[in-house]
């Protein structure tokens, strides 16, 4: 045995104590950051008073019901959907619509928000980041219907309709300001980011939570893994993109649920350095919030009323069906097809080479253009192999030029305007074309709320035509037009009326 002279490890120099003094770590938790403040003072304090936001709201709810019926012929979707382990029963579970499934609210959460996501109709919110705000009913149905089901077996007052309603503008609200100056994308992010972050607070709000829990529930969601975008984008494009936003919503819930149940919170969960999102997943960035959270998204959000389509496309594929006419017999003499977009078109949806699946399909928007100038109309099921292997798609598709028009991304970023233009100009073999076809704002655009209403509840009738009669259809309309009579229902009874 080596006698080694004694030596006291754990004694520190003078110098050890100096560097120890510049690399440790100074733990002192802060302030919550102002971000996470500034969402709990909203869902918390900030009253709704638009009456503008409520009935917007009431059409957004329809809509997006509409879409998950729609769905439910898709067995793709709905092969997705019911309890994990068959034969579960769950005391007050929540009902999905189209079904006979009684789930727990998570896993409600994560069906109905699959079902309204599935086919990309349901409404839109464009800026510096894009998404689907009604992708928050997931949650905001499922706790809305189970808390009313527990409230009223321990003879308390269930939720009712307006509460909803409520949660919906607000959950927009923070989806969409959020996303007006903050690129999500820029760093390969998926937008259902804050899908999670703003159905986690209404949740919370919803399910009983204080104002320390809205704190602690949107740090967590801020430090939830986030996924990435390569789902929606060429080599990766595939069918999670439609079930990104149940799982989204399904996350949400369970993080409430675990705040609830007394999980802490992380104040600096966005400005820590080295370990907060902004510096790991946001560049260093810090969010701009343009404006304070009032009930703007909810006024000016955007409804697919026409097309099954990525929002960008909407124009484009209006223009290709004003001119089917002209082109439908004409399709070998064209020389080229002349597409003018907005940046954000030109950068997520403009896709040439092959397109594997259905979710590849419905984010190109070569695809979406030839198929409008070839059947004169968009449907989900023009997505499906049988239309894809149609020969005339591929063709048209080669013969495109998709460039950007710089005025168009200006009007698209344009807080008065937010536009999403498209320009289509055909040039044949003969040295003729036709006139540019232009159109700046789609049908389910603020600025044509007025046409696209009866249209909209004409899409909401042909959807639910898949599950119900022509009189359960008229009852349901009704009571949608009903403002008053639709906020005063409780929602558990709400959720009842959808079920099959």
């Amino acid at each position: 045995m080596l006698d080694l002279p004694h030596v006291n490890l754990y004694r520190l120099t003078n110098e050890d104590k100096k560097m120890e003094a510049h690399v440790a770590d100074i733990n002192v938790r802060p302030a919550p950051d102002k971000e996470l403040v500034a969402i709990a003072d909203y869902v918390a304090k900030h009253p709704i008073q638009s009456d503008l936001a409520y009935s917007t709201a009431r059409y957004c709810l329809m809509d997006a019901l509409g879409c998950a019926f729609l769905a439910l012929q898709y067995p793709k979707c709905t092969n997705l959907l019911g309890p994990i382990v068959p034969g579960t029963t769950v005391p007050h579970g929540v009902r999905v619509p189209g079904t006979d499934f009684v789930l727990d609210p998570i896993l409600a959460a994560f069906n109905i928000g699959a079902m309204i996501r599935w086919l990309d109709f349901n409404d839109t919110w464009l800026a510096a980041e894009w998404g689907h705000p009604s992708d928050n009913l997931g949650a905001i149905l499922s706790v809305a219907d189970y808390m009313s089901r527990k409230n009223i077996g321990e003879k308390k007052t269930p939720l009712v309709m307006r509460d909803v309603l409520t949660a919906m503008i607000k959950a927009y609200e923070i989806q969409g300001i959020l996303a007006l100056e903050n690129g999500f994308n820029r760093v390969g992010l998926d937008h259902v980011v804050l899908v999670k972050v703003a159905s986690a607070a209404v949740a919370t709000q919803m399910l009983g939570g204080n104002y320390d829990d809205l704190i602690n529930v949107v740090s967590n969601a801020w430090i939830d893994g986030q996924s990435l975008r390569t789902y929606r984008h060429a080599p990766n494009t595939g069918s999670r993109k439609s079930w990104a936003a149940g799982d989204a919503t399904s996350r949400a819930v369970r993080l409430a649920w675990l705040v609830l149940k007394g999980e802490m919170g992380y104040p600096s969960a966005l400005t820590a350095k080295t370990w907060g999102f902004y510096d790991v997943l946001f560049r260093g960035q810090h969010f701009r919030i343009p404006r304070s959270f009032d009930s703007y998204v909810m006024e000016n959000i955007l409804f697919k009323i026409s097309f099954p389509a990525e929002f960008h496309a909407q124009t484009a594929v209006e223009c290709a069906i004003a001119l089917h006419d002209q082109v439908k017999n004409r399709f070998d003499q064209i020389e080229k097809i002349v597409l003018k977009t907005q940046e954000s078109a030109v950068r997520i949806i403009s896709k040439t080479g092959p397109l594997h699946n259905f979710a590849d399909r419905d984010h190109c928007l070569q695809y979406m253009v030839a198929v409008g100038l070839i059947f004169g109309d968009l449907k989900a099921d023009h997505y499906e192999d049988k239309v894809a292997n149609d020969p005339r798609i591929d063709a048209l598709r080669e013969k495109m030029l998709v460039q950007e028009d710089p005025q168009f991304t200006k009007d698209y970023l344009d807080p008065e305007k937010r536009s999403i233009a498209n320009a289509i100009q055909i040039y044949f073999k003969d040295g003729s074309h036709t006139d540019k076809v232009q159109i700046e704002y789609p049908i389910g655009h603020k600025r044509r709320r007025d046409e696209g209403i009866p249209l909209l509840i004409k899409k909401f009738e042909n959807n639910l035509s898949v599950k119900f009669s022509t009189q359960k259809i008229q009852d349901l309309v009704k009571l949608f037009l009903d403002q008053d009579k639709l906020e005063k229902m409780p929602a558990n009874e709400f959720m009842e009326l959808f079920l099959i």
